[in-house]
């Protein structure tokens, strides 16, 4: 954030780092009930979450695979 400050016509910026500015007042979530989806974001999420799921089963197999607790495979 930049603060101005004016001084003989001259306009100088004072830089604020962050940490040490005034802090900003939080917006309160309370009372604001659910947010409405449409039917589009829904499938996106539930796709999104099917996705993730399938990669987590993957991720399981492979580590499981990589252990050899399935055992041996029949090579030729």
């Amino acid at each position: 954030m930049a603060t101005s400050v004016k001084s003989n016509n001259n306009s100088v910026l004072y830089a604020v780092h962050p940490l040490d500015d005034v802090p900003e007042e939080k917006c309160s979530v309370e009372g604001k009930g659910l947010l409405h989806m449409s039917r589009s974001v829904k499938a996106s999420l539930v796709t999104l979450r099917i996705y993730l799921l399938l990669i987590l089963a993957l991720s399981v197999y492979r580590l499981v695979d990589l252990l050899g607790l399935f055992g041996h495979h029949a090579t030729k």
